[in-house]
């Protein structure tokens, strides 16, 4: 048996009244993925634990089988190994955004999506003016980067950028142990970055400026079960985002490269299903993870998101879907980590929507893959993190 576990980041929603009620996953077009719920069990399970916060870092942690509430030790080191850094014991990793700020006002969690080859230099002027022996700067993809801090505290309680646009950044800047140090971080980083030539020339642009950054979910490196050992298979991850990278980094699986996978709009869909297929020539399990419907609920962006679900479903399920008489007996896992909902422009903790098909066990499901036809399936988990031993049938 082949499995594959199909990830849409923040796909699942709330009704939006731009669709007249309807969710985006309601609105799609997705034969593929209704096939799935049609010929699978279907249900919800509860990724966010009870007090934690519904960030990818969380409720990724659930999805790969971890239970966060044991294993999640912050965002920044999960980011920092799929980036290939190595962490000491004495050191903090925190994520590192570069945003953008009106006054007081966070104005754009991602600086309007700064291209790699403009954040980079950013990033690597900050290193150099900022960092030093304690703090180092490491560039990653868009606005997504790390700060590593040694002998740093992870005692400090922060807040992601994206839960407080159009809100005043001065009252949710982090709190704890070292937070003057990493306040005047902050406020350097300003005066360094609104002046640089990369801003200057977005500005003229029209474009947002990456003019402060934004640090948050600081942690050490966890350890965490062997996914090989738990469950006897060989695994590979696929996907744009270093969160997703590094926890498959922990778990041991292979990563898989794409050309053009950006973690936005414009990622490379064919490519994650053509190489999904590849993989599984040669591993038991593949985890796809795609990020796009998230950001487009970031932007309240309602066709964006309802366009990523319909490329998921053409580009990645169907290609699934017909090549496994070639595969032989696979297994398909399809859900998002945690709602982002248009509205909220947000993550929520609302349990999320799973369809699991069998190609050797076809059952009765609803006609359709969403939040609404789903919610009386056989699969109801408050514990999400056991849902791959329900995938794998280890329970």
């Amino acid at each position: 048996m082949k499995y594959v576990l199909i990830v849409g980041d923040g796909m699942s929603d709330r009704p939006v009244p731009e669709l007249e009620g309807r969710t985006p996953l309601m609105a799609a077009k997705k034969p593929h993925m209704d096939r799935l719920a049609r010929e699978g069990e279907t249900g919800l399970a509860r990724t966010c634990p009870p007090g934690m916060n519904p960030g990818t870092e969380v409720c990724m942690t659930a999805v790969m089988s971890y239970d966060p509430v044991q294993y999640f030790k912050g965002r920044g080191p999960l980011e920092a190994l799929g980036r290939g850094i190595e962490m000491k014991k004495s050191e903090v990793a925190f994520r590192c955004n570069l945003v953008t700020v009106k006054g007081d006002t966070m104005a754009d969690f991602s600086a309007g999506h700064i291209t790699d080859e403009e954040a980079r230099p950013l990033i690597q002027m900050l290193d150099k003016r900022l960092g030093a022996e304690e703090m180092t700067f490491h560039a990653g993809v868009s606005y997504r980067h790390l700060m590593v801090w040694r002998g740093g505290s992870d005692e400090v309680t922060t807040v992601p950028p994206h839960n407080i646009v159009g809100q005043n950044w001065k009252e949710h800047v982090p709190k704890g142990k070292g937070e003057a140090k990493l306040l005047q971080m902050l406020q350097d980083s300003r005066v360094l970055l609104d002046g640089h030539e990369v801003n200057r020339a977005r500005k003229l642009k029209g474009k947002n400026p990456a003019n402060m950054i934004w640090l948050w979910s600081p942690g050490r490196p966890p350890i965490v079960p062997d996914f090989a050992k738990k469950y006897g298979l060989s695994g590979a991850v696929i996907t744009a985002v270093d969160i997703v990278r590094g926890l498959g980094v922990l778990a041991g699986l292979e990563q898989v490269k794409v050309p053009g996978a950006t973690g936005y709009f414009d990622t490379n869909y064919k490519g994650k299903g053509d190489a999904t297929v590849k993989a599984l020539k040669t591993h038991d399990f593949v985890l796809v993870h795609v990020e796009a419907p998230d950001e487009a609920g970031h932007e309240g962006n309602t066709a964006e998101k309802v366009a990523a679900i319909e490329r998921m479903d053409e580009f990645i399920v169907g290609p699934l879907l017909k090549a496994q008489p070639k595969l032989g007996d696979l297994s398909i896992l399809l859900m998002p980590d945690h709602p982002t909902p248009i509205t909220l422009k947000g993550h929520a903790e609302d349990a999320v929507p799973v369809a699991l098909w069998r190609s050797t066990a076809p059952v009765a499901g609803p006609a359709t893959y969403d939040e609404e036809a789903v919610k009386s399936g056989p699969i109801q988990l408050d514990e999400g993190w056991r849902l791959l031993d329900r995938f794998f049938q280890k329970s």
